[in-house]
């Protein structure tokens, strides 16, 4: 079988190979993108939840939401997250960064911010 043969043959072999390929290369892309931002928004959703039932305790408060980024293993250090209020009012801010490889070819990296106000 000649090279010419090979790459035009009557039953598409390499046109199958060549879409499975780019489809599970697609796959491997949306899960090392989709997860930072997955955790991104499951950790805003709890930090809201918490800034909603908070009792008033600065320090209990940014424990709990430093508990819910350890979980996620987001990285975030305790003293990162401020805490403040003003009489009903509880405001949430922190940042990270997240760095995302591609196969050791391409890095891209992710600014995420939350600033909750409950």
């Amino acid at each position: 079988m000649t090279k010419l043969e090979v790459l035009n043959n009557e039953k598409g072999y390499i046109k199958l190979i060549f879409v499975t390929a780019l489809i599970v290369f697609l796959g491997y892309l949306g899960v090392k993108f989709g997860t930072p931002y997955y955790n991104y928004s499951a950790f805003k959703s709890e930090a809201k939840e918490i800034a909603r039932i908070s009792l008033g305790d600065r320090e209990k408060t940014r424990a709990q939401i430093f508990e819910k980024a350890v979980e996620l293993k987001l990285p975030i250090e305790e003293k990162d997250i401020a805490v403040t209020q003003t009489g009903k009012t509880v405001r949430v801010k922190t940042s990270w960064s997240e760095t995302v490889d591609i196969l050791g070819v391409y890095q891209k990296t992710l600014d995420f911010a939350i600033d909750i106000v409950e």
